[in-house]
């Protein structure tokens, strides 16, 4: 690594620190909205336990979401997007892989 390249990362860390604190805004803001998870559930017409089982969670996690007092974050995210976009295929897929 050059030393241009050392000093803009320098600079992004130092950037990233003030945004966490607070001291300046981020350029850019992703908005994902939280994806609605007993609707999607319903919408394939799965029980909460075998959908549970499908997405590889615990039912009281599943529950948890549906209920609003946990959200679900990174790859349980996703797969929730997915399931809403294509339940077809994803639950085919995931079906296969726990049979």
């Amino acid at each position: 690594m050059n030393d241009e390249s050392f000093d803009e990362l320098i600079a992004s860390v130092k950037d990233a620190g003030k945004i966490l604190r607070g001291e300046v805004a981020a350029s850019r803001v992703f908005d994902i909205p939280e994806p609605d998870v007993k609707a999607i559930r319903e919408g394939i017409g799965f029980s909460q336990s075998k959908f549970a089982h499908l997405i590889g969670v615990n039912l009281r996690t599943l529950q948890n979401w549906e209920q609003g007092h946990r959200h679900p974050t990174g790859p349980a995210k996703v797969l929730l997007k997915l399931v809403q976009a294509d339940p077809k295929s994803v639950v085919k897929n995931l079906h296969a892989n726990h049979a």
